[in-house]
């Protein structure tokens, strides 16, 4: 365990967790809900639930890494016992499936980046239906101009990227990778905020996206808001719990995780900030009103926001488009870089395989395992309406089959600190690194959340999300 690496100081851990955290929920999914659950009030549950239930979700994964020194796997079993370390072994599955279609999205951005930025999709005249050609363009390598259209090449090239990073290690690698992307990010995204708000109705956006209307209020969007929190933490899939395993005992575990949240939170927060005056001026352009115009996950990103970019006139367009898919390219990335981490700890830490060649290894097995998700999207007709699965696609079966895993598995990760581990064990990990912690509201906080109320809630959102994925039974309450 000594030569397993481990992060160079407080900084570089915060940031990589931080990168592992914010991903591309953080730029199409939070946006989408927020407009579909009123805006501003669907905001202030999001951040609620962030810091009341989220945080310290948080700082008990990367507490459980701390203590045992050792991956998801050897952590549970350390702490708990061989049987407790199935539940690690839970989440490394769960990280495998996520990277495996997440790559291929990853994959997708980085094509629509090198097409804005170097070809012509701003001329496009249907993005929607470029968008339906580009997704089924999987094998077409026969010209040059074929070879740059695949997507088979575009995911292939982003894992190789992923494994270029990870198999430099935990300082030079994920570190020094992150010290990057992550403020490389919110330049970026902070940029293209400014210049949004200087368009046209662009304060219309703003106004719905800040400013609450406490009628929109209801129970869906309390669940809604939580799932979107959990989600966006990266909390369940042992990514938190991998990385806490090379932190130094001298670290302020819980300061750490409130900034770590701040700054997912912060993310997600500019994102709307960005997307909401965009769609505004999209709406004033076309003459028709902001709710008309789509804005659900993929769509908003590849069909909603080129269009956007195409309004702006050609040189604009393409220095504005180009920087947003740049920034969801570093966003993909700082998270495939966490999700790979994670099966390879376990690998390096349990059976005592080389990391550079373990690096590879799975990069290739997750990258196949990721194929059926790159072909859902019309190639293959059984793949693209799954009869088992309500018509969906593959992609979309695998994506929701890992959002319960996660959820089951933070359930899981509660119980095992209140029922197993312990309470006063995760408060004497705490407690290191932070010398007021035993005598701080903030260890009370920790324990009514995580022995509690942590583990009702997440069991009642994995029951929400299997009965709605599954059996098609919506807006339960």
């Amino acid at each position: 365990m000594a030569n397993r690496g481990n992060f160079s100081g407080r900084i570089g851990f915060i940031l990589a967790a931080a990168g592992s955290a914010v991903g591309l929920g953080n730029i199409w999914r939070f946006p989408y809900l927020a407009g579909e659950n009123g805006g501003a009030i669907f905001l202030l549950v999001y951040l609620s639930c962030i810091f009341l239930l989220c945080y310290p979700v948080m700082v008990g994964e990367i507490a459980i890494g701390r203590s045992a020194n050792s991956d998801a796997f050897g952590s549970y079993s350390k702490l708990g016992g061989k049987k407790w370390g199935y539940l690690g072994l839970f989440g490394i599955i769960a990280g495998i499936m996520i990277l495996s279609f997440y790559n291929v999205v990853a994959g997708w951005a980085f094509g629509y980046f090198l097409h804005i930025s170097f070809g012509d999709l701003l001329n496009e005249q249907n993005f929607g239906s470029f968008f339906g050609e580009f997704v089924n363009d999987i094998l077409n390598v026969s010209s040059v101009q074929g070879f740059a259209n695949s997507n088979l090449i575009f995911s292939l090239v982003f894992m190789v990227f992923t494994a270029i990073i990870v198999s430099q290690g935990i300082q030079k690698g994920i570190e020094a990778s992150n010290k990057i992307m992550m403020p490389s990010l919110y330049i970026i995204l902070l940029g293209i905020i400014v210049y949004s708000l200087t368009l046209p109705n662009a304060f219309s956006g703003v106004k719905f996206y800040l400013v609450p209307d406490f009628s929109e209020l209801k129970i869906q969007t309390v669940v809604d808001g939580l799932k979107q929190a959990f989600f966006s933490l990266s909390l369940g899939m042992g990514a938190l719990i991998t990385y806490g395993s090379y932190l130094s005992k001298k670290e302020n575990i819980t300061s750490s995780a409130a900034v770590i949240s701040i700054a997912d939170t912060s993310v997600a927060f500019f994102s709307g900030l960005m997307v909401f005056p965009l769609v505004h001026f999209l709406a004033f352009k076309l003459n028709i009103n902001a709710t008309e115009i789509g804005t659900s996950g993929p769509p908003l990103i590849f069909i909603v926001l080129p269009q956007i970019f195409h309004e702006m006139g050609p040189i604009l367009g393409r220095v504005i488009g180009g920087s947003f898919f740049l920034l969801v390219c570093f966003a993909a990335l700082t998270s495939t870089i966490s999700l790979l981490e994670v099966p390879v700890a376990y690998l390096v830490d349990q059976k005592k395989w080389n990391r550079k060649r373990v690096v590879w290894l799975m990069a290739l097995i997750i990258f196949v395992c990721g194929l059926p998700s790159m072909v859902s999207q019309g190639m293959i007709e059984s793949l693209n309406k799954l009869t088992f699965y309500k018509g969906q696609d593959f992609l979309t079966f695998v994506a929701d089959m890992s959002d319960i895993c996660l959820t089951v598995g933070g359930c899981l990760m509660c119980i095992f600190i209140g029922r197993r581990w312990g309470i006063h064990n995760m408060d004497a990990e705490l407690a290191q690194g932070n010398d007021n912690y035993m005598k701080s509201g903030v260890r009370t906080f920790l324990h009514v959340t995580i022995k509690w109320i942590a583990p009702i809630l997440l069991g009642f959102l994995s029951i929400v999300i299997i009965l709605e994925k599954f059996f098609g039974i919506e807006n339960l309450i």
